[in-house]
C-alpha cells in the first residue's frame, strides 16, 4: 500500500488503507482514501477543497465499528490525534477534544474534583465517539453533561451548537446532517464528588465481565427497555457460539470476539444470527449498538 501526499493538505492521504488495522475487532476491507489531518485549519481546508459528491466517513479510533469485507468508498478521515485538547474552562466546565479517551476525561475530571465523570472510564472510545451515539455506562450518558459542542461541516465550516440543536436518545444522537464533532464543553455538578476509588471499582469490574484481553466491539446490542441484552442472549444458549473466526464470548454474551482471524463478513452473520434466535427465542427485536458500514465483498 502507497501513502502519498496531496499539495492542498499537509497531513497524511492513504489509498486502499486497511480498516481491520483501525478497529477494535481488527477487522474490515479497505477505504478508498484515509485522510490524517495535521490541524483543524488542515482539516478545513482539505472538506472546503472534496468534491460534494464525494462520500466521507468520520473516524474517531473504531471502538464501535464494523466495516464490511468490501471497504468504504470514498473518504475516511481521521481526525483523532489533532483534536486531544483538554482543559478547564471554569469552576464547573471542561472543554475536551473529540479525540480525547473518555477514560482521559475521566481521570483528569476526578482530579479536579468535577463529578458526576466517573462513568466515562466506562466508554472504551474517544470523546467524538461518545457524542455521537451518546455513549454510557454505570448509569451516567455523555449527553447529561454535555453544556456545547463544536463541530465542522463538509464544507470546511466550523460551528457552536447548543444540545437543544440535537435529538438525544438512549445511544442515539441525530442533529445537522454532513456535521462532524469536534469536541464538546461539559457541566459537572456543584454537590458531586467524584472519586478515584468509584472509577477503579468500575474499571476492575469490567475487567472481570467483559473479554478486554480480545479483538471485540464492546456491547454489540443496546439493551431492550425494561431487560439486558446479554441476558437474552446467554439464556437463548448463544454463549461460545460461532461462525468463522467469530464467537459470541462465554464471558459476556452481548460482546462478539475475534476469536481466530474473523472476517467482517464473519461478524456480521454472527450479528444476524444472535439477533434472529433471541428474537425466535424471547419474542425481542434487539438493535445493534455497534455501527456497521461499507461495502459488501464482491
Amino acid at each position: 500500500m502507497a501513502a502519498a501526499r496531496d499539495q492542498t493538505v499537509q497531513g497524511e492521504i492513504r489509498y486502499d488503507e486497511p480498516m481491520s488495522r483501525h478497529t477494535s475487532w481488527r477487522a474490515g476491507g479497505p477505504a478508498q482514501e484515509f485522510f490524517v489531518p495535521a490541524s483543524v485549519e488542515d482539516l478545513s481546508e482539505f472538506l472546503m477543497r472534496l468534491d460534494a459528491s464525494t462520500p466521507i466517513f468520520w473516524h474517531g479510533v473504531g471502538s464501535n465499528l464494523l466495516v464490511r469485507d468490501g471497504g468504504l468508498p470514498g473518504v475516511v478521515v481521521s481526525a483523532s490525534k489533532i483534536l486531544r485538547d483538554l482543559e478547564r474552562v471554569d469552576h464547573y466546565l471542561v472543554r475536551a477534544g473529540a479525540g480525547v479517551p473518555c477514560t482521559q476525561l475521566a481521570r483528569q475530571c476526578i482530579r479536579w474534583n468535577l463529578g458526576p465523570s466517573e462513568f466515562f472510564a466506562g466508554i472504551p472510545g474517544t470523546v467524538g465517539g461518545a457524542l455521537a451515539m451518546n455513549a454510557g455506562a454505570h448509569g451516567g450518558e455523555t449527553w447529561e453533561r454535555v453544556d456545547s459542542v463544536r463541530s465542522i461541516d463538509r464544507r470546511g465550516e466550523i460551528h457552536q451548537r447548543a444540545p437543544g440543536e440535537y435529538s438525544i436518545a438512549y445511544r442515539s444522537v441525530t442533529g445537522p446532517a454532513n456535521e462532524w464533532f469536534l469536541g464538546a464543553d461539559f457541566r459537572f455538578e456543584q454537590d458531586v464528588t467524584p472519586s478515584f476509588e468509584t472509577l477503579n471499582a468500575m474499571l476492575a469490574r469490567r475487567k472481570s465481565t467483559q473479554p478486554l484481553g480480545l479483538p471485540s466491539c464492546g456491547s454489540v446490542f443496546r439493551n431492550p427497555p425494561g431487560d439486558h441484552a446479554a441476558r437474552l442472549i446467554e439464556a437463548a444458549g448463544l454463549k461460545g457460539h460461532r461462525i468463522g473466526g467469530a464467537e459470541v464470548s462465554e464471558k459476556h454474551a452481548n460482546f462478539i470476539i475475534n476469536r481466530d482471524e474473523a472476517s467482517a463478513t464473519d461478524i456480521e452473520e454472527l450479528i444476524e444470527y444472535v439477533r434472529q434466535t433471541v428474537f425466535d427465542v424471547h419474542g425481542v427485536e434487539l438493535t445493534h449498538e455497534v455501527r456497521i458500514v461499507g461495502e459488501l465483498p464482491s
